[in-house]
């Protein structure tokens, strides 16, 4: 069961993603309006062409290259959260066990007192 807090999480996530590509595409489209539109010669206009690529290229790994590193941030945090739920986990769970020794072993002296008495 999601919290609000994790549907708004995931809503964010989807909307920058769609954000992200809305603009990749229309700086994709408006680089390749702008280059055919132009008025040069068709070796200035490739020229130009390859060098808007591995201008997008590069912002393009750059971007990526920030995802993975907020995707590998989010995972750490995420991991260091539930190692920390685990042993608090299994710290009540150990308490639990003690409690329930003495309860027994209290209950075992009473039966031999019990027993004795009678």
């Amino acid at each position: 069961m999601k919290t609000n807090n994790q549907e708004y999480e995931n809503g964010k996530s989807t909307n920058n993603m769609s954000v992200l590509a809305g603009l990749l595409i229309g700086g994709l489209a408006g680089a390749g309006a702008m280059l055919l539109l132009a008025p040069q010669s068709g070796k200035e206009t490739r020229a130009q062409i390859q060098q808007k690529t591995m201008e997008l290229r590069n912002k393009t790994s750059e971007t990526v290259e920030d995802a993975l590193a907020q995707a590998k941030s989010k995972t750490h945090q995420i991991t260091a959260d539930v190692r920390g739920k685990a042993e608090e986990l299994q710290q009540h769970g150990q308490e639990a066990i003690v409690e329930q020794l003495d309860r027994v072993s209290a209950a075992a002296e009473a039966g031999k007192a019990a027993l004795k008495n009678s």
